[in-house]
């Protein structure tokens, strides 16, 4: 008899291209395991909106195990020791998972191949990824930490390998390991329930993620102008599915890289960012907590007026109105418009001087898509931070921004009290029709020049 497989689940909850469930179900019954390890994540694990979407996607997952006659594990605590017990318990000759690659993750697997019986091996396979983080290496071996020639790297190596299918059945094993009821892990908000813009707002799941693919397949071409617009929202809207793995980066690339047009090479390379921010973390698996360049510790702002300034930016109540927008949009749908994302960070960490760590650790809380990896990569290139980043001396001016990228319709859709000015008024209100909305928090040249000043005190 075929000796049973458990397969680890954790951001990779699809069955079409999932590596590890595919050679799990070639070689016996499979017991699919999902382990709530918050303790491991420490200060990154999973936030709100997260802990949302988790529950929606594994309660997905579930009813399509069903259809096929499995069932999907749930256990909380430490997950090797999890993992092991089950191994244990069930006589499995194999655990298989997708590799992933922050530093918590990292350390399980490590933990977990040393708490295996000797006749239970595990198994890790690629799978989350265009490139498999250190697969693509400088000419002398090395990684890269810059990110143009990264792309042009991944760019010679593409197309990349393609999707394995869903397998067509998923044999269950005589015994099943007991297992946690989701609803007992509380992961859904309910006092208050906060979660009802989520809700509108996002379908969760394998069978949405290709939904919304073959949706906004339609719209990739004219992407490279439409993403910048957020009035348009020209955006794919596929980065939570991603970030969670109900849609592998392999079947995205296949589904549109036969789109003609600069939309889809301009989508490419974002995909490519999402691998360069993961080879980031890989080479420097703090990252998302610690400033890669030195000398900014002195920059920040702290004290009651930073934090004040702090819970205006996180309430959407900063009087600049795309700043706004964006930030209430982040709290109504667990999202925000990526253009949006850059003028909302370079705020706070600019014109505000506030660490750009609180930024991070709010968008974690927030977002549906927080990854550990492009969050911080992200936040340290706006910081000017990071390994690449944007210089800090390049401030964002959110006015200019919002007219340049005609965001009056955004602005309508999430900051209402401004809904009836005018085009011309509504990016930056005069003071006599702004009625219950704050007067700006700070100037925009205000806060340049004493940004410039604390860059060069610090600095020097």
């Amino acid at each position: 008899m075929k000796q049973v497989q458990i397969v680890w689940l954790r951001r990779d909850l699809r069955f079409a291209d999932q590596p590890a469930l595919h050679a799990a179900a070639q070689a016996g019954p499979v017991i699919p395991v999902f382990v709530l390890d918050d303790a491991a994540a420490g200060d990154h694990a999973y936030g709100g909106a997260s802990r949302w979407w988790l529950h929606r996607s594994l309660d997905s997952l579930s009813k399509s195990l069903g259809q096929r006659g499995s069932r999907i594990v749930l256990r909380r605590g430490d997950a090797a020791a999890e993992l092991a017990t089950i191994a244990k318990e069930t006589g499995a000759s194999a655990i298989h998972a997708i590799r992933h690659y922050e530093p918590w993750w990292r350390k399980a697997q490590g933990e977990l191949k040393d708490a295996l019986p000797a006749e239970c091996e595990l198994h890790l396979h690629d799978g989350n990824y265009l490139a498999e983080p250190g697969s693509v290496t400088t000419g002398s071996g090395g990684a890269y930490k810059i990110y143009t020639p990264f792309s042009k790297a991944v760019l010679e190596r593409m197309p990349p390998r393609h999707g394995l299918p869903a397998p067509e059945h998923v044999a269950a094993p005589e015994n099943w390991p007991k297992s946690d009821d989701l609803a007992d892990w509380n992961l859904l908000p309910t006092k208050p329930d906060w979660a009802s813009g989520l809700r509108d707002f996002w379908d969760v799941g394998e069978a949405a993620a290709h939904a919304r693919l073959e949706e906004w397949a339609e719209d990739v071409a004219g992407y490279d102008d439409s993403r910048n617009l957020p009035s348009q929202d020209g955006s794919s809207r596929l980065s939570p599915h991603l970030h969670w793995g109900e849609i592998s980066p392999v079947q995205v690339w296949h589904r549109l890289s036969g789109k003609r047009g600069k939309g889809w090479q301009t989508f490419a390379k974002e995909l490519i960012w999402r691998d360069y921010a993961q080879n980031i973390v890989a080479e420097f698996p703090d990252y998302p907590r610690n400033s890669y360049r030195d000398g900014y510790s002195r920059l920040w702002r702290t004290g009651r007026a930073a934090d004040a300034d702090f819970a205006a930016w996180t309430r959407g109540r900063t009087g600049y109105p795309i700043v706004d927008a964006g930030m209430r949009q982040l709290w109504r749908t667990g999202w925000m418009h990526n253009r949006i994302r850059m003028i909302a960070a370079s705020f706070l960490v600019k014109h505000l001087l506030i660490d750009w760590r609180r930024g991070e650790q709010w968008f974690r809380d927030c977002l549906v898509d927080a990854d550990y990896a492009n969050n911080g990569v992200n936040w340290q290139w706006v910081s000017g931070t990071g390994v690449d980043s944007n210089m800090f001396v390049r401030i964002m001016a959110p006015l200019t921004q919002s007219e340049k990228f005609d965001a009056a319709g955004y602005i309508r859709e999430y900051v209402p009290e401004l809904a009836e000015l005018s085009d011309t008024d509504i990016h930056d209100p005069p003071e006599d029709k702004r009625g219950d909305y704050p007067k700006s928090i700070i100037g925009h040249r205000e806060g340049r020049e004493r940004a410039l000043a604390a860059y060069r005190g610090a600095r020097g």
